[in-house]
């Protein structure tokens, strides 16, 4: 993959975190406090089906 790829990637997920906590920062504190609440286990799943996601999504779109 071109750095110019990951770099713009990068960026796009700065822009989607950033704006996240600009505009709803007491939802960012709730969906943390819900997950500070799961399970390990249920929080490993959870981060394996978001990566997994991303990775079909990026595989879709190349």
């Amino acid at each position: 993959m071109d750095a110019q790829i990951l770099l713009a990637m990068l960026a796009g997920a700065l822009i989607v975190e950033g704006l996240a906590y600009a505009l709803a920062p007491s939802l960012v504190e709730r969906v943390l406090e819900a997950l500070a609440a799961m399970p390990l286990e249920a929080r490993r799943l959870l981060g394996a089906l978001t990566a997994l996601s991303g990775v079909v999504v990026l595989w879709l779109a190349f």
